[in-house]
């Protein structure tokens, strides 16, 4: 009597299996930077420490904000997701410190939501700043009940996320085209968000104290109307361009 072979189970590929390790771990958190520097440079908005920045260290437009609550100052906390997870976002709650800004990677995906309106309150009961997310987030009216939590994202859709991983925390990651790392603090408006880079916080700080003082007559100047444009026609000259001078007569 012959026997009938039974075919092998078929075996799932593990070329997607997820382990520890790069791309899906939580690494240390920083040393927090400086509370009062901080605190001074949150009296600065973004357009002024984006100069002082010689404009490098500004995240894209596209990352607003999305909530009424438009001011966000902080040392931050980076966590880098798989496109439409968030596995990782839920830990960065147990890992983020009071007054950290979770600064989320998620590859500027259009794919799902990274957040919404419980993540936000379980961050706040946390004492974390604020959400700023390369990707979406959804939940709006829920997240502006907080009251005072500000959110930045490219926008907002209905699509919630996975929670499987994987993922990394307090990792370089990109956001709005910036690296950024754990520890830089981040300073964000309804001008846009920038980045300062924990090593330059005190020389940063200082630049814009100083150029604050020099500016205070030029501006009040330009406030009465009392200014002149001539040194765009010197730049003009220079580069070969005739121009016309300002008649301030009108004529």
């Amino acid at each position: 009597m012959t026997q009938t072979s039974v075919p092998a189970a078929p075996t799932k590929p593990r070329t997607a299996e997820m382990h520890p390790g790069p791309g899906f771990r939580v690494r240390p958190r920083p040393v927090c930077p400086d509370a009062a520097l901080i605190s001074a440079l949150a009296a600065f908005p973004t357009p002024a420490i984006s100069d002082q920045l010689n404009r490098l260290y500004t995240l894209a437009a596209g990352i607003r904000p999305v909530t009424s609550s438009r001011s966000l100052v902080g040392p931050v906390c980076t966590v880098k997701v798989f496109p439409g997870d968030n596995l990782m976002v839920h830990k960065a709650l147990d890992v983020a410190r009071r007054g950290d800004v979770v600064m989320v990677d998620a590859s500027s995906s259009g794919m799902t939501a990274v957040l919404g309106d419980l993540v936000s309150t379980k961050a706040r009961h946390r004492g974390i700043a604020g959400f700023i997310v390369d990707g979406l987030v959804r939940d709006l009216p829920g997240i502006e009940a907080l009251g005072d939590f500000p959110v930045f994202a490219r926008g907002i859709t209905p699509i919630g996320p996975l929670h499987r991983g994987p993922g990394e925390i307090n990792g370089p990651v990109s956001v709005g085209g910036i690296v950024v790392h754990a520890g830089d603090v981040v300073v964000a408006d309804e001008n846009g968000v920038v980045v300062l880079p924990s090593e330059d916080l005190k020389g940063t700080l200082e630049r814009l104290l100083e150029r604050q003082a020099e500016e205070a007559d030029y501006v009040a100047a330009v406030a009465r109307g009392d200014f002149s444009n001539a040194w765009v026609d010197n730049v003009l000259r220079e580069a070969g361009v005739s121009c016309q001078p300002y008649d301030a007569s009108g004529a």
